[in-house]
């Protein structure tokens, strides 16, 4: 039987511009397009007349409810699901759907994480359709994307405020090409590409493992025979299992319009990624919520967990999010792409000074939008940039910005043609820059990859810092710009005022080099904020509190809020971790160690009962290592259970991620060393859980 195309199916679950074109008059079409495309006022008609379409179709593929799909400050998705239904006079029901119920939702916002913005009595929360994004159906329910706000007006969400940014960076970005002649172009648009990896482990194992159910990560574990030094797993052969389950997630995804194109091993063994064509960045954020989410059911129906935290496993590479950003007016003109002579582009160079200026005033804010307790694992690992932020041009970008800060002639860069000595091959040219790996912000052609974000993170913080912060620069150009008598002339100085004032911040080499971290902190003067506790704060500093709430993206009380929330989160995630180890060791490993311990205790008395001259060396100083260590996990357990009480002591949130960061952290490093130094020493059939090379490798 021959399958279906892609072609056939792709977006059958959406309510996409296809299926408007042919359910919506034409009137009420080109009024909603004009919403979507300009910002125009969305008139109720036309809101009623769209809802009645919606409900029709989703009904007609089986949907019984609708809900408004929401993005709370949690890091997931919410919904709560209503039925069409509505009494009919005759005692039977009617599938009815209002334009009411589709531009406007009250769920409860009172458990919802609000850093302070409304008391929990406060219940009342709204959420509001965003048209630019497509619903679509999930299972029985049509989804409807939407902002979510509190009884004031204040955003309890990570979408309001990228709408937000979207729009600030597209009105600056206006202005700067309006001075450069154009007038036709109506919006600046900012796409986004996130490429996702993640791990897959089997359910059984996982089920197995107390650590990996309660925390997303495995507290302890001992290193494997056999990790990631062969580079054997990076884009090999993917096998059948793990093909299967891509194969029915790429199908899932496909229906719901998400744009999957990459798969394939990662460097890790059982690491995978998964990576989307670009597309609005609104639209990728949402996509990459539900692709998330769509992976880990997908995961379950194979017998398999999707582990999406940043750093599942201690000694292999961790998990990313490489955020892919780019600059696209509506008429398709990408604002990033040198063309062919950069050094002749003012328009682009000058975009490209937004983004260098843009980084280096907020390096905070890009560091902050990336922090969590996750990835405080996992940046400056060898899988990842470090934690001090820097920009990579390559050669060609390099030389050019070198040119006109001095002033001298550009030479160019040559083409290399690419030779392989062998006359089938076809030849080509060399690229004039290299993909640096290790560079957190890197321009890679026509766009610029952010590499800091955990696999777990929404991409909406970042984004949200990003646009917001480029925005800014344009401003500043705009403003010095508009009106000049002579533009050319000023233009040029302003880029080469900008090489030279942030050229500290462009950084073409090995980023993981400890002498690079010196250079960039004492030579430099870059920042290095190595954890969450470090940056976050800093969001709350003068400058970029001003920048912020300049540009509409926040309030000052939202930019608290979101503060307090992170903070809170990191010392929840720690303390959920730090209970799990106490109770792990204390009531699984060491048990398991003492059992070990009397075993080989009575096999050393059987030895010496048969024989009082036959050597029981081999037991004796394994017994007495091992007893040497149930008295370390004990006093280790202990000492982190004593630190975690004496958190509740401490009311200020900031201060209680200071003492996790100084006291608990380290306390639970202590205990895992003890415990993953047992695992060594302990009969595996006495071990009570699986170990690092049944996870890592058990997946066939």
């Amino acid at each position: 039987m021959e399958k279906q195309k892609v072609s056939d199916y792709f977006g059958c679950m959406v309510f996409d511009d296809r299926v408007m074109k042919a359910n919506l008059s034409a009137d009420v079409y080109r009024s909603l397009r004009k919403t979507i495309d300009e910002g125009a006022k969305l008139d109720i008609g036309v809101a009623n007349a769209v809802a009645a379409a919606m409900k029709d179709w989703a009904v007609a593929l089986g949907a019984t409810h609708y809900t408004h799909w929401f993005q709370p400050l949690t890091g997931v998705t919410a919904e709560k699901h209503d039925g069409f239904i509505s009494p009919s006079p005759d005692g039977g029901v009617i599938m009815e759907f209002s334009g009411k119920e589709l531009i406007k939702g009250e769920p409860d916002a009172s458990s919802f994480p609000s850093g302070g913005l409304r008391a929990t009595f406060e219940a009342r929360g709204y959420t509001a359709w965003d048209p630019t994004s497509y619903a679509f159906i999930k299972g029985k329910t049509l989804c409807i994307p939407t902002a979510f706000c509190s009884y004031g007006g204040e955003a309890l969400d990570k979408k309001t405020p990228l709408l937000r940014s979207m729009e600030a960076l597209s009105k600056q970005a206006l202005r700067i090409l309006r001075l450069f002649g154009n007038k036709t172009v109506k919006c600046v648009r900012t796409s986004v590409g996130p490429e996702q990896e993640y791990f897959l482990i089997t359910k059984e194992m996982y089920d197995q493992r107390p650590d990996l159910r309660f925390t997303g990560r495995t507290l302890f574990g001992a290193k494997s025979p056999k990790g990631q030094e062969m580079d054997d797993h990076y884009f090999g052969v993917i096998k059948p299992r793990v093909a299967a389950y891509m194969e029915e997630l790429n199908q899932e995804l496909w229906k719901l319009g998400i744009l999957a194109k990459t798969e394939h091993n990662e460097v890790a063994p059982a690491q995978h990624e998964l990576a989307p064509i670009y597309t609005t960045t609104n639209v990728a954020t949402d996509h990459n919520q539900l692709m998330m989410e769509i992976m880990q059911k997908v995961a379950a129906k194979h017998g398999l967990v999707c582990l999406l935290h940043e750093k599942p496993f201690a000694g292999v590479n961790g998990s990313g999010k490489h955020n892919n950003w780019s600059l696209t007016t509506d008429s398709g003109v990408n604002l990033l792409s040198p063309g062919e002579t950069p050094y002749e582009n003012a328009q682009f160079l000058l975009f490209l000074c937004a983004v260098i200026k843009a980084v280096d005033d907020y390096q905070d804010l890009l560091r902050l939008a990336v922090a969590t307790a996750g990835n405080d694992h996992r940046l400056g690992a060898n899988e990842a940039p470090p934690a001090v932020v820097s920009i990579f041009l390559g050669d060609e970008l390099s030389a050019v910005l070198e040119a006109i800060e001095t002033g001298a002639p550009y030479k160019g860069i040559e083409k290399t043609q690419m030779k392989l000595g062998v006359d089938v091959l076809p030849k080509f040219n060399r690229d004039t820059t290299d993909r640096n790996r290790t560079s957190p912000f890197a321009f890679t052609g026509n766009k610029f990859e952010f590499r800091m974000l955990g696999s777990s993170n929404s991409i909406a913080c970042a984004n949200i810092m990003l646009n917001s912060a480029v925005a800014e620069s344009l401003k500043i150009y705009a403003d010095r710009l508009e009106g000049v008598e002579d533009f050319e002339t000023a233009l040029h100085e302003m880029i080469r005022k900008t090489i030279k004032d942030h050229k500290h911040i462009i950084f073409n080499g090995n980023g993981y080099d400890d002498t690079w971290i010196r250079e960039a902190t004492e030579k430099r003067g870059l920042l290095n904020y190595r954890t969450t506790p470090d940056c976050m704060p800093h969001l709350l500093d003068k400058k970029n509190v001003a920048m912020l709430t300049a540009h509409g993206v926040y309030s000052e009380a939202e930019l608290r809020s979101r503060c307090e929330i992170m903070l809170e989160n990191y010392c929840k995630a720690v303390q959920i971790e730090a209970n799990t180890m106490v109770d792990m060791a204390r009531t699984q490993i060491a048990p398991a160690v003492e059992a070990y311990t009397m075993e080989l205790a009575r096999t050393a008395a059987a030895k010496k009962a048969l024989d009082a001259g036959l050597a029981c060396g081999y037991e004796s100083r394994l017994v007495k290592r091992l007893s040497v260590l149930t008295d370390e996990i004990a006093d280790r357990v202990e000492e982190l259970e004593s630190a975690v009480a004496a958190l509740h002591g401490a009311e200020d949130i900031q201060v209680q991620s200071f003492a996790i960061r100084d006291g608990i952290l380290p306390k639970m490093g202590e205990l895992r060393l003890a415990c993953d130094e047992a695992e060594t020493l302990t009969a595996k059939r006495y071990w009570p859980f699986p170990t690092y090379g049944d996870l890592l490798f058990g997946v066939r």
